[in-house]
């Protein structure tokens, strides 16, 4: 990754991101949640029970946190044999997935193997980038490989009297973006494709990354409300329910729509973000992270170019 993409975003990300998993609680019977506590770069994290097995949902950043949702998904389980999932490969989900490869199976699609593969290494470089909390978290990571790969666009785990379905649409926030869906509970954990209260992460670094694509991502918004879930956990931030993923795709809609008539006026992509960041910004005060207005911008002007 460049020097100017991890000074972007380190200026903005603070130290220490710790999973407090002895907060984890029980939202609904036998489905429980590890919160955020709107952390950056601390994600929601799931540990859903059935009467066989139990499903861990992402599992924090660098082996010290997955260790702490090990413990506390091994508390859970009590014994029952654990199988890890994530929501797609990013450091703050999936990286401390090394502490669970000898106590459970883990279990990915494709895409999410293959980035892992093909782009882990230099996002473990990029995120020590971000300052010494973050490069003390991951010290000592080791990235492993899942037991189990799946492809095409839906799989399915029984757990035992419950069953979660994952789904993926390709290439949108990452390569590999899986959701996970409680249909019982109507529960949907979608990783970093919802995220509450917060400017999307659009990782557009061209010529490093450019592994993005917006259209798919507002495929999949549709395709997550038609499933109507009663309750939505995203990535990060507080759950809710198919409003948030609403008005994270009408944001979407809005920036590509105010790119699209700039660029069409013959305006360059500098002007662009210039001119327009302030006033998407001021429409919305209460969202954060808005450091990455600027990299949404920069997509819809470099695709409509």
């Amino acid at each position: 990754m460049s020097s100017e993409t991890i000074s972007n975003v380190a200026a903005v990300t603070p130290p220490l991101p710790i999973v407090h998993a002895d907060d984890v609680y029980e939202y609904a019977k036998g489905v429980w949640i590890i919160p955020d506590h709107r952390i950056p770069l601390v994600p929601n994290i799931g540990i859903v029970e059935g009467d066989d097995t139990v499903l861990v949902i992402d599992t924090g950043m660098g082996p010290e946190n997955g260790d702490r949702v090990l413990k506390a998904a091994q508390r859970i389980a009590k014994g029952r044999p654990l199988i890890v999932t994530l929501t797609h490969f990013h450091p703050e989900h999936g990286y401390g997935c090394q502490v669970f490869r000898k106590h459970s199976t883990i279990f990915y699609n494709r895409a999410q193997r293959d980035d892992l593969v093909n782009k882990g290494l230099a996002y473990l470089d990029m995120f020590r980038g971000f300052g010494p909390g973050v490069k003390d978290a991951l010290e000592g990571t080791e990235l492993v490989m899942p037991h189990i790969i799946y492809d095409g666009e839906t799989a399915e785990i029984d757990l035992g009297g419950r069953r979660a379905e994952l789904r993926t649409w390709g290439k949108a926030h990452s390569s590999g973006d899986q959701v996970v869906f409680l249909p019982a509970e109507g529960i949907l954990f979608t990783g970093d494709l919802v995220e509450e209260r917060a400017f999307p992460i659009f990782p557009w670094f061209p010529p490093d990354d450019v592994t993005i694509d917006a259209a798919r991502w507002v495929d999949a918004f549709n395709a997550m409300i038609k499933m109507a879930p009663k309750t939505v956990v995203p990535g990060h931030g507080d759950l809710g329910t198919t409003a948030m993923i609403a008005d994270i795709r009408d944001y979407m809609h809005k920036v590509e729509a105010e790119v699209g008539k700039r660029v069409k006026a013959g305006a360059a992509r500098d002007a662009i973000v210039a001119d327009l960041a302030p006033s998407i910004k001021a429409q919305y005060p209460d969202w954060n992270f808005p450091e990455w207005i600027d990299f949404a911008i920069r997509y819809y002007a470099d695709i409509a170019a």
